[in-house]
């Protein structure tokens, strides 16, 4: 039984996908849903230029989320919207343990080419040590 689902959402075309079918899926099992976004601080640097950083960062994702609102909406599903900061896959899987989370919805691939390279794959990391079912929106 899917009771609560959490999507990781970072505003690419993959994340998009991943919404809609968390929506519909929602709306199918009278789920509740969490809409989560992460804001990566930089590795290195200065902690005022750090600090610009994150807030620009949460800014931008606090605007994405705004305009999935209506989307879920018009669903009829009363969404919860929240922005952390962070290493994503880490606060995508404290943020599902923590609120007993079901099933995590993440789209396939993020923003950046280069980022999958150099970091991982934050859905590879989610399969990888998620407590819970995690569906990847292709």
């Amino acid at each position: 039984m899917i009771k609560r689902i959490l999507i990781a959402y970072d505003g690419s075309e993959s994340a998009d996908k991943a919404f809609r079918l968390a929506l519909s899926l929602a709306k199918e099992h009278h789920a509740s849903l969490s809409v989560l976004a992460v804001s990566r601080p930089p590795d290195f640097a200065e902690d005022v230029e750090t600090e610009a950083i994150i807030e620009n960062s949460q800014r931008h994702y606090r605007k994405l989320l705004s305009a999935l609102k209506p989307q879920a909406a018009s669903e009829g599903i009363d969404a919860q919207f929240e922005v952390r900061v962070g290493h994503p896959a880490e606060q995508i899987i404290y943020y599902a343990e923590k609120n007993l989370v079901d099933l995590i919805v993440v789209g396939h691939r993020g923003h950046s080419f280069f980022e999958r390279l150099r970091l991982g794959s934050v859905s590879r990391q989610i399969i990888d040590y998620a407590n819970c079912a995690v569906l990847v929106a292709r």
